[in-house]
């Protein structure tokens, strides 16, 4: 899967990426970095005409990983809610925006 993440500031949010979540890239040219996700999994849900797509990050501990990423200066931009399929907060980009993350307490095919 090749996920796509739209920003006005690119180059902060590329470096947000590798810098403080510390994910793998590789440079495709000019300092456009691809990377490297983790094993990822979807869903499609109904949606009463609404066509959207949405991007998550997902952990296995939402409250050490948002300590975790405080303690790199990340803002969390919404507190942990629990939904019941899973624990969701979110964290500040770089760009002003808002990026969810979340602790799934769905099953997963990732572990079967």
């Amino acid at each position: 899967m090749h996920a796509i993440v739209f920003s006005p500031d690119a180059v902060k949010v590329r470096s947000f990426f590798a810098d403080v979540l510390n994910m793998p890239a590789v440079d495709a040219g000019g300092g456009w970095l691809i990377f490297a996700l983790p094993p990822a999994e979807m869903a499609v849900h109904p949606g009463d005409g609404d066509r959207r797509h949405e991007l998550y990050l997902m952990c296995d501990d939402i409250q050490a990983t948002l300590a975790e990423l405080r303690a790199k200066g990340v803002e969390v931009a919404r507190d942990v809610s629990d939904l019941g399929w899973g624990l969701l907060a979110a964290i500040r980009l770089p760009d002003g925006g808002e990026f969810p993350i979340y602790q799934p307490r769905h099953p997963s095919p990732l572990q079967h």
